[in-house]
């Protein structure tokens, strides 16, 4: 299934895109898109039968706004470095164990949102990136099947980051991850079953119309099953959370001077294989 949410900024409302590309209304049968619902199997297959029966009302998608598929979400958490290529294009060797930081939830806007170029930045980047949905509760997962089983399903993200408050600001990454708007997040959460392999679903972005980053999750250093289950090892996954898996080569940083970084006024756009695609203007904060 491909769920999501449509309507203004806090008033969004639960849909479907069923497999003709029409937009059916779920409020009837869920309050929301959210963790709740995720971790609900009996509420889900609901969903499945109604859209099967083609019992679901039509909306119209003319005009609507689509928000972030996922509401409530509890964390981001994000995995740094996990492409061999982006590694390389950074001069950073390969890390030993997943890269792991936090972006706060509030970062989450829809995939067709205003980004925020933030006030003194003068590098921004773009990173396009699988994001995995948690479904289950996962605590000290001990297999790659046991990963698998708690995730709810998957969906484009834009971990968007300024490099100067990111590096060269001194302590963690957080100030150049969090600014507001800065990881979109969409257009739908497709669940897990439309995926059977996670590990072969091709990531491409581009700004201004053209191609920066073309690679495929096949790159990823940490593998969907192996990052879930490392990550539950230190922190409890729970329904609803998100887990960004990183970005291939091809990023701003990556290129010679003078690197390209963002400005307000640009437009990027971002798809993977399956999970739809994203268009972001930027403005000034």
């Amino acid at each position: 299934m491909k769920l999501l949410r449509v309507g203004p900024p806090g008033a969004e409302r639960p849909a479907l895109l069923d497999q003709d590309g029409t937009l059916r209304d779920l409020s009837a049968l869920v309050d929301d898109i959210d963790g709740s619902l995720l971790a609900d199997a009996s509420a889900l297959d609901r969903v499945r039968a109604a859209a099967g029966a083609g019992v679901l009302p039509a909306l119209d998608a003319t005009g609507l706004r689509v928000g972030p598929p996922v509401a409530r979400i509890g964390k981001v958490v994000c995995i740094g470095l996990n492409y061999h290529g982006h590694a390389a294009e950074t001069g950073q060797a390969t890390p030993a164990e997943p890269v792991v930081f936090l972006k706060a939830a509030d970062t989450v806007v829809g995939p067709d949102d205003t980004v925020l170029v933030p006030r003194g930045s003068v590098k921004t980047d773009w990173e396009v990136e699988l994001a995995i949905v948690i479904g289950r509760t996962a605590r000290y997962l001990e297999t790659d099947e046991q990963a698998l089983a708690h995730v709810a399903g998957y969906a484009v993200a834009h971990d968007v980051s300024e490099r100067e408050f990111q590096i060269e600001r001194g302590g963690t990454w957080d100030k150049g991850k969090n600014c507001e708007t800065f990881n979109p997040l969409g257009p739908w959460l497709v669940t897990a079953d439309e995926v059977p392999d996670p590990q072969s679903l091709g990531l491409r972005l581009w700004v201004n119309g053209e191609l920066k980053q073309d690679g495929n999750t096949s790159d990823q250093i940490f593998p969907v099953a192996e990052v879930v289950r490392y990550v539950s090892r230190f922190m409890t996954l729970y329904p609803g959370d998100i887990i960004n898996t990183g970005t291939p080569g091809g990023v701003a940083m990556g290129q010679p001077e003078p690197k390209p970084y963002l400005r307000p006024g640009d437009v990027v756009e971002l798809e993977v294989d399956g999970l739809g695609r994203q268009r972001q203007e930027l403005k000034s904060a």
